[in-house]
Order: structure tokens, then sequence, then C-alpha cells
């Protein structure tokens, strides 16, 4: 007898039947939504915004297995949370790497929202690269390479994963942009070493530095010259920022930052955390047809910084 499921029938229900047990219900405060787990003792990823500001809540799995947790850490700034279960948990979660994206992939969303076992929808990456702001206090940063997806998302399902035909978690579901847009925390290294900070300090300490930035192709003879495809075009430098201290202006190409060529937004932030404070960083640009080389000297994001 013929399978009755198509092959996009079977990828999807095997990523469920993997991920489903994987996902927990959390609820903290008045917030509520989904967590992976993704370590084998215990520890869970979800959004910050879920969490709040409560140190405690609980989890429940699709096995019906329920507890308390404690938040680890969280990061408003990238909306994520690690939260670590007092009970037994299901073996992790494979992390895979968003890096390896492209549009038009096969994702599966997956949740488990309060008062629904399990939540599963299929779609497709719909844009990469994308921005999503994110605010702690009056600190505002934005959230770079977001998944966009056209997976059906609900709020409930924030927190949860968003998987590769492999089952690999390549997301963490975050938010819906409207109707049938989701968007997902992108799995990469920039998000492991806030997971690991997390994990270790239970918060992360950022570098400012006082730029907006868009990605930028460049031109011909700068391909040649430098290797490079992109760069990064300075949108805004902000007033009194060590940017604006070292001379950066607004339409300078970003080529290379702390001798690292910059080619996306997240090639330059991956830079800007604690290592980087109070450290020159020698940034060249291209400004007016010529190389220009600057030195800047981050200083830590507080709560007032943008």
């Amino acid at each position: 007898m013929a399978d009755p499921l198509d092959a996009y029938s079977q990828v999807v229900s095997s990523v469920a039947a993997e991920l489903l047990p994987r996902v927990a219900s959390v609820r903290a405060g008045r917030g509520s939504g989904s967590a992976v787990v993704f370590t084998g003792d215990g520890f869970l990823l979800t959004n910050a915004h879920v969490v709040g500001y409560s140190r405690t809540g609980t989890v429940a799995f699709a096995d019906g297995v329920s507890g308390d947790f404690e938040v680890v850490g969280r990061d408003p700034l990238s909306d994520l949370a690690v939260i670590r279960a007092r009970t037994a948990t299901p073996p992790p979660a494979e992390l895979g790497d968003s890096d390896g994206l492209v549009v038009g992939q096969l994702v599966v969303a997956v949740g488990n929202p309060l008062g629904l076992t399990g939540s599963v929808t299929a779609g497709v990456v719909s844009g990469l690269g994308r921005s999503l702001p994110a605010r702690s206090g009056s600190a505002t940063r934005l959230i770079e390479d977001v998944i966009q997806t056209d997976a059906a998302l609900n709020p409930g399902n924030s927190g949860g994963a968003l998987a590769d035909a492999r089952g690999r978690v390549v997301g963490i579901n975050t938010a819906v942009a409207g109707v049938g847009v989701g968007l997902a925390v992108p799995m990469n290294a920039t998000t492991r070493s806030i997971v690991a900070a997390l994990i270790r300090d239970g918060r992360v300490r950022r570098a400012f530095l006082g730029l907006v930035t868009s990605p930028a192709p460049l031109p011909e003879h700068l391909r040649r010259s430098t290797g490079q495809n992109g760069a990064l075009r300075v949108v805004e430098v902000v007033p009194g920022s060590p940017a604006h201290r070292a001379g950066l202006r607004a339409g300078d190409l970003v080529l290379s930052a702390g001798r690292t060529p910059v080619g996306d937004a997240q090639s330059l932030q991956r830079l800007m955390f604690a290592d980087a404070i109070g450290r020159p960083l020698p940034i060249t640009v291209h400004r007016n047809g010529a190389l220009v080389d600057v030195i800047a000297e981050p200083v830590e994001l507080t709560g007032s910084g943008v």
C-alpha cells in the first residue's frame, strides 16, 4: 500500500515528531509562550518577552511532565532568555545554523502554547536580513538578520522553534509581524555567544559604537581591491558616541572593523560584546573616493544608551 503522505508531508511530520517533545509551554507571571530544550541538563531557550521580569515560572511538556523553572538570564536586546527547568526534561533539540538558510527553503514552526497540545505550522523562508527593533529601558537595538517566514505563528508560539527540514533549530520564533508573516531570531554564531553569556553571567555586556548602518553592495573597483562583495553604509551617527568622536560620518561605507572585513550588520555586531569595551577599534571606511582609517573606542551599552 502506498504511503498516504507525500514527500512534503513526510518532512513536516518527521520534524514535528522530533521537536514537539522538546518544546515546552511556559508560564511566567502574566506572560506565556514556548521554550526549546537545548542541553541535556535542563536548560531551555525562549524569548525575553515571554519571561518578562519574572524570576521563576512553570514549564509543561507534551508528555504531561511539568514543573517549575528559574530564569538563568535574559537579554531584551536580542529578545532571548535562558531558563532552567527543575524537573526532568526530554533530550535536547539539535541547534542548527541560520547562516546557511536561503529564501524559499522549507521551515517548520513548532510551539507549545498553553491550552494546546503542540502547534506545528510549515512554510518557507520568505525573507532574510530583516531587522527587528528591540528595547530595554531606553536602550534600543536592532536584532539583525531576523528570519521572516510565512509559517503561521501566534503569540503562544513565541519562544518556540523554527526548524529546517532536518529538524535542526535555526531560529527562535519571536514575533508576529502581520497576518501570515512571522519572525524568528536567528540561531548563529552571534546568538550562541549571547546564550553562552546568559548561562555564564545571567546577562550580556555589550559594547556601544553609535552607528546605524544598512548593508550595501560594493562598486566593482572596490570589490577587486578588497575582495569583498558588500559593506555597511552608515545611515546615522549618534551624536557624542564613540563613532562620532572618531570622525565617522553618515554616508561612509564601512569596509572593515577590528581589521576584519564587514559585509553585513551581523559581522559588526558580533564584535560589539564585552571584549570590545574600552579597547581601540580600527575602522576603515570608503569616503569620497578614498579610504579613510579611524580609531574608535567603544563604551559599555547602558540602559540610557541607543
